[in-house]
């Protein structure tokens, strides 16, 4: 046993859960948590700008890496309440980020004490545990219950509040004993597999509907092999998107109203069986559940018990880890491969790859001012198939799904159900902190990115670099699309004439000036043939300064972008479509 404060106490806990990397802020509640920090090394802190930031930081560094949890720290009062946006962000798409706040003297907590405030009660709904510990001796549990809760059933989120007279008390901690607690996933048991591929082999045309939940449990490559065994082709979520290559021959798109691929909706529309792993039938990916479910049989399977049903009744539901699940189809789908019992579907699969090679949509415009879908082409040349795309919400994001490729698990890395502006910048360091030596390109429309731009400054001054593609509108252009609904184009326009930078005049926020300000380097693009140029100079700048690099491409003030109000056989596709092989991207025929 050893005397330490329960702050070193809980600082020694982190580095024996596999903690390196920690995001936050210091304060003055908070101060001897990173006393403890200073005092016994072994963690490495990055000083973010806003406390928000931190959060996203946490997230991005997560989602990069299996086995990673993400930690951002924060002071009391408004740092807990600024990492509300995180938690909720990190819950939403079942992300373990761990969230350490200073609070008042334990005596203070009802005196409604400087910058005290119930953080705990806060969070509570976007956690799976939020605490104020008011027992020092109780902080050594309360941060081993936390990874044991991140880690089991659904990931997610957990916040642990400390007040610092709790955080200075002296505690008898024994470190070298200490042992992560158990972690607890629930398994499909072979009789739920071996029903469930009955269902499947009953179908003409099955899917496999491929699900964050397979990222999370680092279960990729059984989800390829249960897919090549079966022959079953696959269609992944928006966050599952990577789990299967972009140019698999069973890969057959992505379905839904916005960051969906003509041929992956006429795929679905198609099939008459969907398995669904890993998944929560987001609504942006069914649209009208009628018209999703009609006339296919359904299995379910997700780690969360109370996820079955929960959006439709599907036609047979498994409560189960993904890999556990995965790796109980490989099995028996081998067996059954083995005696021959196996149906064949590839002439299903066949036509799924004609959809894929022929439904596209044109990318190759030379206009200027410059259409964003040459952007996404440019992109797709320049970044190749190792790049890791960071992006949350907006027509960039859905354009971006619809035309980009992503060939690995992690390597589309998005804020899904919350999406909240502002977080590309901050999850993007995130990532590049956690996969310094890959290329990392974060995607922004112009309002994502002047949310949280003071964050470009954490990149220049730890040195993590990356490529920030910015395709600046000077419209809230998602937001202005939809206002087509009610006849108006209200509140949504950035456009002003700079009176500092009349190169933009019309566009409104100089982009590279503020970029360079804050230590980072800056490119800005006005016609289609200067894209792949900038994309090659900036991934150079990257490599040679370790500091974000911002390709700015000007684009035409209004593009609508193909999507639907409410169902997936209702898009509207407002630009032309390919006609000829040079109209759109590679069609991703591979073997």
């Amino acid at each position: 046993m050893a005397r330490m404060t329960a702050a070193e106490a809980a600082v020694e806990i982190l580095k024996r859960e596999g903690i390196t990397n920690l995001f936050g802020l210091p304060g003055a509640a908070i101060n001897p948590f990173y006393s403890a920090i200073r005092k016994r090394g072994g963690l490495h802190h990055t000083l973010a700008r806003h406390v928000e930031g931190a959060s996203h930081m946490a997230e991005g560094y997560t989602r990069a890496k299996a086995g990673n949890i993400g930690v951002c720290i924060g002071t009391s009062g408004p740092a807990g309440t600024d990492m509300i946006t995180g938690l909720y962000s990190a819950s939403a798409d079942s992300i373990p980020i761990l969230c350490i706040t200073g609070q008042a003297p334990v005596a203070k907590l009802h005196k409604e004490d400087f910058q005290a405030v119930d953080i705990a009660s806060i969070a509570k709904p976007l956690t799976k545990m939020a605490v104020t510990v008011l027992e020092p001796a109780q902080v050594p549990g309360a941060f081993q219950q936390a990874f044991h809760l991140m880690r089991s059933g659904r990931p997610g989120p957990v916040l642990i509040d400390l007040p610092i007279d709790v955080q200075m008390a002296e505690i008898e901690f024994d470190i070298d004993t200490y042992e992560p607690l158990p972690v607890y996933k629930p398994s499909a048991t072979r009789a739920q597999v071996e029903k469930a591929l009955n269902l499947l082999q009953e179908s003409e045309r099955p899917l496999i509907v491929a699900g964050g939940g397979i990222i999370n449990a680092d279960a990729a490559d059984l989800l390829v092999e249960f897919a090549e065994l079966t022959g079953v082709p696959v269609v992944p979520t928006l966050m599952g998107w990577g789990t299967i290559p972009d140019d698999h021959k069973l890969t057959a798109g992505m379905v839904g109203l916005q960051t969906s691929h003509r041929y992956g909706n006429a795929t679905l529309l198609e099939s008459d069986f969907v398995i669904g792993i890993g998944n929560r039938w987001a609504n942006r990916h069914t649209g009208n559940t009628d018209v999703y479910t009609a006339g296919r049989t359904i299995v379910h399977v997700d780690i969360e018990p109370t996820q079955i049903g929960r959006v439709f009744a599907p036609d047979y539901g498994i409560v189960s880890d993904a890999k556990a699940a995965l790796e109980l189809f490989v099995q028996v789908a081998r067996e059954r491969k083995a005696a021959q019992t196996l149906k064949d579907y590839s002439a299903w699969a066949a036509s799924c790859q004609e959809r894929k090679a022929t439904l596209l949509r044109k990318t190759h415009f030379d206009n200027v001012p410059v259409k964003p879908q040459r952007v996404y082409e440019e992109m797709n040349k320049a970044f190749g198939r190792d790049v890791r795309y960071v992006t949350t919400i907006g027509l960039s994001q859905i354009q971006a799904a619809q035309m980009l490729h992503v060939y690995k698990e992690r390597h589309w890395i998005n804020a899904g159900q919350a999406g909240p502006l502002g977080w590309t910048v901050p999850a993007a360091l995130g990532v590049a902190t956690a996969v310094p030596d890959e290329t990392v390109v974060g995607l922004s429309g112009d309002y994502d990115f002047q949310f949280m731009i003071e964050e470009l400054a954490v990149g220049a001054q730890f040195n993590i670099g990356y490529v920030h593609v910015v395709v600046n509108n000077a419209y809230l252009g998602l937001i202005r699309q939809a206002q087509r609904n009610f006849d108006m184009d209200y509140c949504v326009q950035l456009s002003f004439d700079n009176i500092n930078a009349p190169e933009v005049n019309g566009y409104g926020v100089d982009h590279v000036k503020v970029a360079e300000g804050l230590g980072c380097k800056a490119i800005r693009v006005f016609e289609p043939g200067e894209i792949a140029g900038a994309l090659e100079q900036a991934k150079k700048l990257v490599a040679e300064f370790k500091v974000p690099v911002i390709v700015e491409v000007i684009l035409e003030r209004i593009t609508n972008v193909s999507m639907s109000g409410g169902d997936i056989d209702k898009v509207n596709e407002f630009e032309e479509l390919a006609t000829a092989p040079g109209d759109a991207p590679t069609a991703l025929l591979g073997g």
